[in-house]
């Protein structure tokens, strides 16, 4: 029996309240659907930034009317600390997710970004920690690693950071130490590497590159890759993640006040991941079969190559990846064709 499903036994006999942040959006509105699944109590806190109403409504029609009715959705805002504080009493556990990601945004708009993830995230450890929760638990980022050459990434070394988001999420994770040491106050982040699956938003200006090309193939528009294609990234199905918040908030003290990657552990170049995709677009719309992708320009700030050793994550959290980026592209083929028209 794995790790993840001895906790989830565990969880189902033993119900605990947990708070999501960011809960309307992609990430947080899947924990939520497991976490109801197993009938936990849940608090979301969201202020519909980034995320949407209509992943909430998603998620209330996959689970049982008794299992939503454990929810409590709190309209609020991170960057207003009574909001945390009074989200945050009587939890056992945090997972803060609540971010403004996107290294182009944070490029265009440093000031908002640091806002959201540096001082937003500061009143939720406050907060947290004026709470005694039990663990926090937050969403770090593979572009902490910056511009180190070495792959692949291992979480004790890491290099300059190339953009305001980088930076932003980086000092997260020296506030986090900071307070562990000042404070006794424990956490644990979480480095996602390319986060992709349901409920991922194709719209907008800094939508990310899989949900984009799911939309552009089924609606027939034009798609576009940055660079030469051979750009290559560690994508990483959103249930692998979810199992990492939850394995993560239900470790033992020996984990702790660590920084872990969350992948798959395998790199798949632009253009490998478009084939990916086309190939599961064309088996419902042949037409897509055809399309070749536009190539532009590099992007300004991105990395070249990204790869995660996720060793540290299995040895101590107990994290194993059940989701190949195929086997996610499956899954999430099937809710882009249902879901975009």
């Amino acid at each position: 029996m794995s790790r993840y499903t001895e906790v989830k036994t565990k969880l189902e006999s033993d119900p605990r309240k947990w708070l999501v942040t960011g809960v309307a959006g992609f990430i947080g509105s899947n924990i939520l659907e497991t976490l109801l699944t197993l009938n936990q109590e849940v608090v979301g806190l969201d202020n519909f930034q980034t995320g949407y109403r209509d992943n909430l409504e998603q998620v209330k029609q996959l689970v049982t009317r008794d299992q939503w009715d454990k929810f409590i959705f709190v309209e609020g805002d991170i960057c207003d600390l009574k909001t945390c504080q009074e989200v945050c009493d009587g939890v056992d556990y945090v997972l803060h997710q609540a971010a403004l990601g996107s290294v182009p945004r944070s490029i265009e708009d440093p000031i908002l970004t640091n806002g959201n993830n540096v001082s937003g995230f500061l009143n939720m450890l406050v907060a947290a920690k004026e709470a005694k929760v039990q663990r926090f638990v937050y969403a770090a980022s593979s572009s902490t690693y910056g511009d180190h050459p070495e792959l692949p990434k291992v979480e004790d070394k890491i290099g300059n950071p190339l953009s305001p988001y980088a930076v932003t999420k980086y000092v997260n994770e020296l506030y986090a130490d900071v307070f562990a040491r000042t404070y006794g106050f424990n956490s644990i982040g979480l480095r996602y590497f390319n986060v992709f699956g349901q409920r991922q938003d194709p719209d907008g200006a800094y939508a990310a590159v899989i949900p984009l090309w799911f939309a552009g193939l089924l609606k027939e528009t034009a798609l576009f890759i940055n660079g030469d294609g051979e750009t290559s990234r560690d994508f990483c199905f959103i249930e692998n993640c979810v199992q990492a918040n939850i394995l993560a908030a239900c470790s033992s003290n020996d984990a702790v006040n660590e920084v872990y990657n969350v992948a798959f552990g395998k790199k798949t170049t632009l253009n490998e991941l478009f084939k990916l995709i086309r190939d599961r677009v064309a088996d419902v719309r042949p037409s897509a079969a055809a399309v070749k992708p536009i190539y532009q320009d590099f992007r300004q700030g991105d990395v070249r190559h990204s790869l995660a050793d996720i060793s540290k994550a299995n040895r101590l959290l107990g994290y194993e990846p059940e989701y190949s980026v195929e086997a996610g592209l499956d899954k999430a083929a099937r809710w882009y064709t249902k879901n975009l028209k």
